[in-house]
């Protein structure tokens, strides 16, 4: 079994990286070299800037390179709760934005060759008890009726035609949804950004950055830089001066594991066909085939960080969760296990915009692969002076209160959601 990021060990290393020093002046310092920060370079490398990428690590190193590679349309909320709290159009704005994530990285795959397979498969959301269904069937009426008429209910008695599991009590089907191998999109993305002409650093954490005649001075063991202007994309970072934006992003560990390539007969059982699924527990899981056939299974396993042990544990979880979901995998060998952490804000939407005349995109709560791309383009929009097709522009984001970048209270939420799946 490796302990290592599936998408990361299977899609090429980046290669494009600049020979000469990282010095002099740009037009902009993009930090942080995942999904939103590939994007925003290519974006922005088209419309001409001369542009730096400072990647702490390696291209997707990060969350970008660490996730289902789900591009899942529609809110990890039920959409009847955000209807109540924003009122119907911008709740169809807002759900539509997802969508047009999608149809991006759609775009984008076919516009750069990006072999990433890409595939329009759905999603399938699953009731984990007889009162979710009912609380998916409300929430279908309600997106039928203006943001997603092509979404539709699966009962139980159907479900075997989908997936070949008793554990669930039907489910909602959103079939705009995609899939993708995320590894090779994310490089390919930056790929494409350095064929336009953006310079991509990897192995440049930024330690310092600070106002100076002409923009921004940033600061990297590589070298130092004036941007004229910032993007932060940089997630949950812990490295570099970061401190306001810790205050309002919760990392919280997402673990994953991936089998061995299934046979086509138990692809037929298990996966007639083939969509992103999903969970309605608090705890969720969720599960997808990887392009060479074989199950990925992941989830919230534990509220805990992300190491070596933590991710061994985590695994073992998902192993006997996935067993519960497939008594026939019981004995399925794990090739791939470990875990990210998922840029949390508190009501699990992102936010963009800037402060002190720097830049920021983050915060995607678990539905980062498309919204993340579609930041990224949006973002070298809105540096260029058009700022209204910012989806995030009018949402506050206040610090955390009590935190300071340390979860503390994770174990304690993660026993408050157990006890909620338990009792409702």
């Amino acid at each position: 079994m490796k302990m290592t990021s599936y998408w990361l060990d299977t899609s090429p290393p980046f290669e494009h990286g600049p020979t000469n020093p990282l010095e002099g002046h740009y037009d902009v310092a993009v930090v942080g070299g995942g999904l939103t920060g590939s994007s925003a370079a290519l974006a922005l490398a088209k419309k001409g800037a001369r542009v730096a990428l400072l990647e702490a690590g390696v291209i997707g190193n990060a969350a970008s390179g660490r996730n289902g590679g789900m591009c899942n349309n529609g809110f990890a909320q039920n959409y009847a709760v955000m209807a109540g709290r924003f009122g119907k159009e911008k709740a169809n704005a807002i759900y539509k934005a997802f969508d047009t994530g999608v149809d991006l990285v759609e775009r984008l795959v076919q516009e750069e060759g990006i072999d990433c397979s890409f595939a329009r498969v759905g999603k399938l959301k699953l009731a984990a008890k007889p009162e979710h269904y009912d609380v998916l069937a409300r929430s279908q009426e309600l997106l039928a009726a203006g943001a997603d008429p092509e979404t539709r209910l699966i009962a139980r008695g159907d479900l075997h035609g989908e997936v070949g599991t008793d554990r669930y009590h039907g489910g909602l089907l959103f079939p705009k949804s995609a899939n993708m191998h995320v590894g090779r999109f994310v490089r390919g993305l930056a790929t494409a950004a350095a064929r336009r002409g953006a310079e991509i650093y990897e192995n440049a954490p930024v330690m310092a950055m600070r106002k100076v005649d002409g923009g921004h001075s940033v600061e990297t063991p590589k070298g130092k830089i004036v941007a004229r202007q910032v993007l932060l994309a940089s997630g949950i970072s812990q490295v570099g001066p970061l401190g306001w934006i810790r205050r309002r992003i919760v990392p919280v560990g997402a673990f994953l594991v991936v089998t061995e390539p299934l046979s086509p007969s138990q692809i037929a059982r298990l996966m007639p066909t083939g969509r992103n699924v999903v969970d309605t527990r608090n705890l969720v899981v969720y599960w997808r085939l990887t392009p060479d056939n074989r199950l990925l299974f992941g989830g919230r396993a534990r509220f805990a960080g992300t190491n070596p042990q933590s991710d061994e544990k985590s695994g073992r979880i998902l192993k006997a969760t996935m067993t519960d979901v497939y008594p026939e995998m019981a004995d399925a060998r794990i090739d791939y296990c470990w875990g990210g952490l998922v840029d949390m804000t508190r009501d699990r939407l992102p936010r963009a915009g800037e402060r002190d005349g720097i830049y920021y995109s983050m915060g995607y709560s678990g539905h980062g692969t498309h919204m993340s791309t579609l930041m990224g383009s949006i973002m070298a929009d809105v540096m260029d002076g058009r700022p209204a097709l910012n989806p995030w522009k009018d949402f506050s984001w206040p610090a955390i209160p009590g935190y300071f970048g340390r979860p503390w209270f994770l174990p304690i939420l993660g026993a408050y959601y157990r006890m909620k799946d338990l009792v409702t």
